[in-house]
């Protein structure tokens, strides 16, 4: 087993979400959850090499396994394409859905030039009934647009907040939360506020700890580009004291979200 520790999205050197790549594993799922739990950082993705030649992506966040997290497939990307020799382009699966991502390195060495190509992708017919937002959020939530679900690949309610002193100050019901998601399979509520043209910055809430908040949300940042139908620059982690940005480039059925990587040390 090859266990690689990086951060990804960091809106500055030395910061960003730490994602654990393991390669070279065959254990169970079970087994993987184990590790992940153990681990306790916020996502790990685990590289399966297909006797065919393919390559399945495979994750986990300390508490559940996901069909997808894009902060540590930007993590796999890196590793899979700045090694020497490696192609500048590469297209992957995830292991729960089978949906395929298309990994790319548009500048040779620079980690910032990473990207992942991936389409929109059908959100669950839930309805949200008014006070849901509120309930969730575990104050009187007042939105500036209706919620809405969104997903490219691993679906998001999106909850627009007026401002960032609303944002931040978000204490949410978490288990709750978990139990909404669980029931209407829905991966976690996504909070955002706009703060100039084409720029957000947002929360997520999709696990049980606190401590665990994200603090890049990479299918979340997809999942609002696709709903506005625009290419924008998201921050996110100041609550979280891991300044993040998100950059993802809007085109009519393609999404390409991309950020800064590093080796964690």
């Amino acid at each position: 087993m090859i266990v690689h520790l990086l951060k990804c999205f960091g809106a500055a050197p030395g910061g960003g979400n730490t994602a654990l790549v393991v390669e070279n594993d065959h254990s169970s799922e079970t087994a993987r959850q184990l590790f992940a739990r153990e681990r306790q950082v916020s996502a790990c993705v685990f590289i399966d090499r297909q006797a065919d030649g393919g390559i399945v992506l495979d994750y986990f966040y300390p508490h559940t396994r996901s069909p997808l997290c894009l902060h540590a497939t930007l993590a796999a990307a890196h590793v899979l394409l700045t090694a020497p020799g490696a192609p500048a382009t590469l297209t992957v699966s995830t292991a729960m859905r089978g949906q395929a991502l298309q990994l790319v390195r548009r500048a040779e060495g620079m980690s910032h030039g990473l990207f992942i190509g991936l389409a929109p992708q059908p959100s669950p017919a839930v309805m949200v009934e008014k006070y849901i937002p509120s309930e969730l959020m575990g104050q009187h939530m007042h939105l500036l647009s209706p919620p809405v679900i969104a997903s490219v690949g691993s679906p998001k309610l999106l909850l627009e907040v007026a401002d960032l002193t609303t944002l931040r100050a978000l204490r949410p019901n978490l288990e709750l939360i978990a139990d909404w998601s669980a029931l209407h399979k829905v991966n976690g509520c996504y909070a955002y506020c706009r703060t100039g043209e084409n720029t957000y910055e947002g929360r997520n809430f999709n696990h049980l700890d606190p401590a665990l908040e994200d603090s890049a949300t990479g299918v979340a940042a997809g999942a609002l580009a696709s709903y506005l139908q625009q290419s924008l620059r998201l921050h996110q982690g100041h609550v979280t004291q891991q300044p993040c940005l998100i950059d993802v480039q809007y085109n009519p059925g393609e999404i390409l979200v991309g950020g800064m990587v590093q080796a964690s040390t």
